[in-house]
């Protein structure tokens, strides 16, 4: 209750008092500092005419903040002229008590209000569940396509894992926000998902694959894409560009567009980054496994050539966690899920 007239507040204290935990300011600097408190109120009445911020001044700060404009406002007011009740509900006000008060009035319009306010904080609750068990399907659905796809030419499956995991650790040593991170870490796995298209006798062919070869197989980041689709959405539209794009090169020679520098988007840019360093310390069907000291000299000697400068930068700071990845994930551990390895490591 915010009215700068003790008679007022204490007539509204003894109406709902009983029935409702009520908190009271007398100015409009208090009444803000409660509703951005810890503990917002569930609802306000609120007085218009008062020294300082007047009811209409608190009313339009609190539907200007994100985070408390739900909150219901009733005026309670001496003013009641039809300008003024206009004036207040568009500000956002849900009703208009006018003064002297009536006792009935009050609480009837007070518990309505409320009981509204709840019906509609559950629904955000259960639309936010909703979603939110939308989003975690269709993030388990992209990585089991991606590991459907590696099992083509991996046996386990974990390069996926471990390339999700080490394009989220150079993503975080480049200052990217946690949605970007999140984003990133959910779609790399669909890098090679064009693999699917590939024929077998060139993915699992010993030794180096020939010019004619070469050429099917540098179609697999444009069947990925074909595959992925073209979406509004952002997470699916992730995968579809670093499925197309993680074999390009910084200097313009890669494939499948030749496309250069910042011209790579920046998350094709990362898995890059991340596939192949996990494709240098793996075994494949053409080589097997080097060594990381080994590995790490090669990256280094595509630093500015095949890899973006500053990722190379990040990917050298996030270095320590990608080796403790490259352990937990490793193949001779045989096909591990997210939820074994948490086991593992907890």
């Amino acid at each position: 209750m915010v009215d700068d007239t003790v008679e007022n507040i204490d007539l509204l204290t003894e109406v709902l008092g009983e029935a409702y935990r009520v908190r009271v300011a007398t100015d409009g600097e208090k009444a803000i500092r409660i509703v951005y408190s810890d503990d917002p109120p569930d609802i306000i009445l609120l007085d218009i005419m008062m020294p300082g911020l007047s009811g209409l001044e608190i009313c339009r700060r609190i539907k200007a903040n994100p985070d408390r404009r739900r909150i219901p406002i009733i005026f309670v007011t001496a003013l009641s002229s039809v300008e003024d009740e206009r004036k207040g509900l568009e500000l956002g006000a849900v009703d208009y008590i006018t003064k002297p008060i009536s006792p009935p009035i009050v609480r009837a319009r007070v518990s309505t209000h409320l009981a509204l306010y709840d019906q509609s904080r559950e629904l955000e609750r259960m639309v936010e569940q909703r979603t939110g068990e939308l989003v975690v399907t269709r993030q388990q659905v992209i990585r089991r396509l991606g590991r459907a796809a590696e099992y083509k030419d991996n046996e386990t499956g974990n390069h996926v894992l471990r390339m999700a995991h080490y394009a989220r650790l150079i993503g975080e040593a480049h200052g990217l926000g946690r949605d970007a991170v999140d984003i990133i870490f959910t779609t790399a796995p669909m890098h090679d998902v064009g693999k699917i298209g590939i024929p077998d006798a060139i993915l699992m062919k010993p030794g180096r694959l020939d010019a004619a070869e070469w050429k099917v197989m540098e179609q697999h980041p444009v069947m990925g894409a074909e595959i992925i689709g073209r979406h509004d959405n952002e997470l699916l539209e992730t995968a579809r560009v670093i499925s197309l794009t993680h074999h390009e090169r910084w200097d313009g020679t890669g494939y499948p567009a030749r496309l250069k520098a910042e011209e790579i988007p920046l998350p094709g840019r990362i898995a890059a980054i991340a596939d192949v360093f996990d494709a240098l310390v793996s075994v494949r069907s053409y080589k097997q496994a080097y060594s990381v000291e080994h590995s790490l000299s090669i990256m280094d000697s595509e630093d500015g050539r095949q890899f973006d400068p500053e990722l190379m930068q990040a990917f050298r700071k996030a270095l320590p966690e990608i080796l403790r990845i490259k352990d937990i994930y490793a193949d001779e551990r045989g096909a591990l899920t997210d939820l074994e390895v948490a086991r593992t490591t907890s």
